[in-house]
């Protein structure tokens, strides 16, 4: 499953849909809406994305990870929109056969979404707002 949503993430059914009688592991980032970055205190996050493109970058990175990693089953779903305070951003969750490599995929995954899936974020402050750049 490799989404962006437009509604909150369901985490269990992203965990669900990673279960694999294969896999000894699944490995599970949520992402989440904090209230502070760099000593400002943020109000929300807003999220926009290219979507077509932002789905065809995850599944290559997916791809990509099934190869170096093995990996049984991926997951990766991210919001976009105007997202609170606690609320979930992404989930990726990685079944492999072991735990190493399902820690190690999972990792690379949200570092990597990061830095070349076309999803920008703006952080809304108490006093101000500005666009990050991706890896922020």
């Amino acid at each position: 499953m490799i989404a962006i949503a437009d509604s909150p993430i369901n985490i269990q059914e992203c965990i669900d849909a990673a279960q694999s009688e294969r896999a000894g592991a699944v490995d599970v980032f949520i992402g989440t809406v904090r209230n502070h970055n760099k000593d400002k205190s943020v109000v929300r996050l807003e999220f926009e994305t290219y979507d077509s493109m932002a789905v065809k970058k995850m599944q290559e990175l997916a791809d990509e990870a099934q190869a170096r990693w093995n990996t049984e089953k991926i997951v990766m779903v991210h919001r976009k929109g105007v997202l609170s305070i606690g609320d979930v951003a992404v989930v990726i969750a990685v079944a492999t056969p072991h735990r190493a490599a399902s820690f190690e995929a999972c990792k690379w995954l949200i570092d990597t979404l990061k830095q070349v899936v076309p999803i920008w974020k703006k952080e809304v402050y108490d006093n101000g707002e500005e666009w990050l750049e991706a890896h922020a």
